[in-house]
């Protein structure tokens, strides 16, 4: 054997006992999802606390009013924070600091790479409508696992979390498990959301508000166009973006346009897909603007206008970090009945419908200004909500002459879109609820004969033998 030979096979025997030596060497075990989120907390707590704006809140001199979106006629952009100056230089420097840090920090991905799944939050009286939607969201075929977020231990129940819940892919989560040291009397409400999909198993998510109920199975929208490749889908509202000047110095961002900056709706948070392996820094973002958001970042981000909180606080995070985006073009359609009484006719609204986005970006890629709208993938149904111990039998079911009255009959192109008697799945799923669960949920206690309520209800407006269908 020549020694070119002998030194290839003394190198090939050298790698060998390398690689056995190796293989026996104990593993690293691997970090549970647990302990993965506990460490994510520990190093987010710090920058939100360390970086908060040295400054006083911002103030108002007035509001952006009522404006809906026209695309057509677009607003010119106004500032309504009295103390401007003040404000500026403070939020900035601590919206600079904080972005920063989070692109410095190694972070833990607090989440199971592959999974995908839908988030809520449903505490409260929120519990009762959040089950309506779950069984609808079952009658679409949908398995998609979903997360629903209690604020802590005072919003868990045990019935519900523990035995009605997992049958239907559902499991409770206690935010204060996961953040031990959030100030739950500061951090309240629609702050929770980002904290909640920050924290959710899930690596692409659908968050979907306690009372908005998607009319088809949602699992296709986190595999394809938009979401596919744009990590971050949002829907319209109906009214105009009235973000301050102020935000976009803040976050050092060029408006959307220097003369006409309304070119995008306000978003309409009830539903949102989100990618954590694409957009964790916008996620962190959004968690730092709801951390300080009803002093801070609602009032610059809306200025007083409808629904001031959390909605646009993603699309503004996913800017102000050059991250992608798709925001659904077809706006919302209010979704109600017509009243014609006395004098005057109007429109009570109930709820709204919101656009498939798959259907929706094909048409924009194409180009197709005209044509038929999208069909309706949601309705976010609150006002009111289907929970019977809330007020759901009020005025709003009645009819001019006293009766009991459906709730969706205009406009007419809505009840297209929707392509179904949706309401009628929504009654029967919710007598379901009430005369299953009658005895179950806290917010109902002391509340008696919702089940025989509901279910006179349903059989008066649909006519039909609501015990013969099994409720």
């Amino acid at each position: 054997m020549t020694t070119p030979r002998r030194t290839i096979l003394a190198s090939l025997l050298f790698i060998l006992n390398i690689c056995y030596v190796w293989h026996k060497l104990p593993t690293k075990p691997k970090r549970t999802l647990e302990h993965r989120q506990s460490q994510l907390w520990h190093q987010l707590h710090p920058l939100l606390t360390q970086h908060a704006p040295n400054c006083p809140p911002p103030i108002l001199h007035g509001t952006a009013g009522t404006h809906r979106f026209d695309a057509t006629n677009p607003l010119p952009r106004e500032n309504y924070i009295l103390n401007s100056e003040d404000i500026l230089l403070p939020m900035q420097a601590a919206h600079d600091s904080f972005v920063r840090a989070i692109r410095h920090t190694n972070f833990e991905s607090a989440y199971n790479p592959g999974t995908r799944g839908i988030v809520t939050a449903g505490g409260g009286t929120y519990l009762p409508a959040f089950t309506v939607t779950l069984k609808l969201l079952r009658r679409t075929g949908s398995t998609l696992p979903v997360e629903v977020f209690l604020k802590d231990a005072t919003e868990y129940e045990a019935t519900v979390c523990e035995t009605i819940l997992p049958p239907l892919g559902a499991k409770c989560i206690l935010l204060s498990d996961l953040t031990p040291d959030l100030d739950f009397e500061r951090i309240i409400g629609f702050q929770l959301k980002a904290l909640a999909m920050l924290f959710s198993s899930f690596e692409d998510v659908l968050w979907l508000d306690a009372d908005c109920v998607p009319l088809h199975d949602p699992a296709p929208l986190l595999g394809s166009e938009p979401f596919a490749t744009k990590g971050l889908v949002s829907w319209p509202d109906f009214w105009a973006d009235t973000a301050s000047p102020i935000y976009f110095e803040v976050s050092r961002r060029e408006e959307l346009d220097a003369t006409t900056a309304r070119a995008r709706a306000a978003s309409e948070a009830g539903m949102l897909l989100l990618s954590k392996r694409s957009h964790f820094d916008m996620l962190l973002l959004a968690v730092y603007y709801n951390f300080y958001g009803p002093e801070f970042y609602y009032p610059i981000l809306s200025q007083g206008a409808p629904g001031a909180g959390d909605k646009d606080t993603f699309l503004h995070a996913a800017t102000a970090l050059d991250a992608d985006f798709y925001a659904v073009r077809a706006p919302p359609v209010d979704l109600g009945r017509m009243n014609t009484g006395g004098k005057s006719t109007m429109a009570l609204n109930s709820g709204f419908i919101q656009a498939d986005p798959i259907q929706d970006y094909a048409k924009v890629r194409s180009g197709g200004e005209n044509g038929s709208a999208p069909r309706a993938f949601f309705i976010h149904a609150g006002n009111p909500e289907f929970n019977p111990g809330k007020e759901l039998l009020g005025r709003k079911l009645k009819g001019l002459d006293g009766r009991p009255a459906r709730l969706w009959t205009y406009p007419p192109e809505a009840l297209a879109r929707v392509g179904f008697d949706a309401e009628r799945v929504f009654w029967e799923e919710t007598v379901a609820v009430a005369c299953e669960m009658e005895e179950v949920f806290e917010s109902w206690e002391g509340k008696r004969g919702l089940c025989e309520k509901v279910r006179a209800h349903f059989t008066d407006v649909f006519a039909v033998d609501a015990v013969g269908l099994g409720f």
